[in-house]
Formats: C-alpha cells, sequence, structure tokens
C-alpha cells in the first residue's frame, strides 16, 4: 500500500514561505520571490518557469557571494587582473599556457605548483594575482602572502609551539601564492620554517611561488646548499615554471614619461 500526500494550499503564503525558504536555507529565493512572482504573473510565466527562475537566482546569488568571500579571505591585490595584464609587453611569456593553469583546476586538486621568475617590475606579482582570481572564480581557495611576512607568521608559529598547527591552517586554501620569495634573509631559522612549509605542502597543496632569481641563484635565499637543493627539489617536481624576460614595467612608464617632459620643453 503507497502512502499519499497531498499538499493544502496555505493561506498566507506571504507570510509561511519566507519562514520556509529561511529552514531550507535559501536566503536569496527569499529576498527576491515577490518581485519574481509578480514578474512571473505579468509575463505569463508556467509554475515551472517560475521555479526554474528563483533556482537560478540563488544559485547565481551564491556564486558572488561565494567569489566576494574567497577574493577577501585571499588577500590579492584587488587591481590586478587578466583585464588589465597586457600579455604583448612580455613575449616570453606562454599566453596560452598561463591562460589553461587559470581555466583549469586539476593542476591544483594534483598539488602541483607554479613558479614565477623575472626581475623586479616585469608583472610576476599581477600575473600571480590574475591566477589566483581565476580559480577563485573557479571556486578554489586562494591565499596571497608577501615571503617576508609569511616567514614571520610562520616563526611565531614555531615559537608558541604552534608550527604544526600553522601549516595545517594553510592547508584550506587550494592555492598558497608566496610573492617576492627572493628578499627572505639567508638565516638558518627563517629558511628553515619556509623549507618545512614547502615540504609540508609537497605533492598535496599548491605553490605559486615569484622570485627575482632562478633556481641557480637560490643560494642566496637558503642557508646552506642541502637545503637549498631539497626545497628546489620539491618545488620542481610537480611545477609549470614560468620565465618573464622583459624591461620593468616601472621603468618603462618612467622613461616614457621623461620623453614626453622632453618633448614638451622642446615645443
Amino acid at each position: 500500500m503507497t502512502d499519499s500526500y497531498s499538499i493544502k494550499p496555505p493561506s498566507s503564503e506571504s507570510e509561511t514561505l519566507p519562514l520556509l525558504l529561511k529552514s531550507l536555507r535559501l536566503p536569496y529565493m527569499k529576498r527576491q520571490w515577490q518581485e519574481m512572482e509578480k514578474q512571473a504573473i505579468q509575463q505569463g510565466w508556467s509554475y515551472g518557469q517560475f521555479l526554474h527562475a528563483l533556482c537560478e537566482y540563488e544559485q547565481q546569488q551564491r556564486y558572488t557571494s561565494r567569489v566576494e568571500r574567497y577574493l577577501h579571505e585571499s588577500q590579492l591585490p584587488r587591481a590586478k587582473s587578466f583585464a588589465n595584464f597586457d600579455f604583448t609587453c612580455c613575449p616570453s611569456i606562454n599566453q596560452a599556457l598561463v591562460m589553461q593553469l587559470a581555466q583549469d583546476c586539476r593542476w591544483l586538486q594534483r598539488g602541483k605548483n607554479l613558479l614565477s621568475f623575472g626581475p623586479s617590475g616585469v608583472g610576476k606579482t599581477h600575473l600571480a594575482s590574475a591566477v589566483g582570481r581565476s580559480v577563485i572564480e573557479l571556486g578554489q581557495r586562494v591565499k596571497f602572502t608577501c615571503a617576508t611576512f609569511l616567514v614571520q607568521q610562520l616563526l611565531q608559529a614555531k615559537a608558541d609551539l604552534q608550527l604544526p598547527h600553522f601549516l595545517a591552517k594553510l592547508d584550506k586554501y587550494d592555492l598558497l601564492v608566496i610573492d617576492d620569495i627572493g628578499y627572505v634573509k639567508k638565516s638558518e631559522v627563517e629558511t628553515s620554517v619556509l623549507f618545512e612549509l614547502i615540504s609540508h605542502r609537497y605533492e598535496i597543496k599548491s605553490l605559486l611561488i615569484t622570485a627575482n632569481q632562478t633556481f641557480s641563484d637560490w643560494d642566496t635565499i637558503f642557508a646552506d646548499a642541502t637545503m637549498t637543493v631539497a626545497a628546489v627539489d620539491r618545488l620542481v617536481h610537480h611545477a609549470t615554471i614560468i620565465e618573464i624576460q622583459t624591461q620593468s614595467f616601472r621603468q618603462k612608464t618612467a622613461l616614457a614619461r621623461s620623453n614626453s617632459h622632453d618633448s614638451n620643453r622642446t615645443e
């Protein structure tokens, strides 16, 4: 025997529906259903169309809210994205490869790394931020930090006997962006905690590291050759490496400004 359940129309949906939507954790439907109901009546939507529109609105608003929340916690530079990155000024960059990494998160799911090298001012931070923003839009969690600040946090956690706990907290981020690793001081106490972080995330969670020096010069970062080799080995084992070879954007801007000033003086 099959149990039957008949649904009776509520006496006042304007009072009970918001409570139902709240209990079902559908906050955006709760906020929008009355306005959408008016539109549905005016345009003659079917019940199915009305329900589909409500569900689609809830989904879109949840996505937007999640992206904003992830962007806020990531601390990525807000003004740096692919929309204002000029690839034509960096012909050495494989644009297709970079965009593939930004639009396909399988490398993050496999704990692979992205390493970006180049002189100061050539757009490494901008590119890293753009990749970070793109993977956030794909549902990944990202944390951006300067290498020197991160090392200070690691040192403090170690002094408080909380380093394993701090490393575990960073595990919630699918991508950890470490900017300007070359500015870390070459001291055993600093580079040892940085090495612990690299080892902890190895083959589990991804790193995106920017540096002014290529690996051949990393003996200026780590305290001894053995640690340098071990760190590099872990980073490159599953990594994509991007080398940016171009003139500093800041130098180009200064030169253009100077040329413009000189031109105005001769007129």
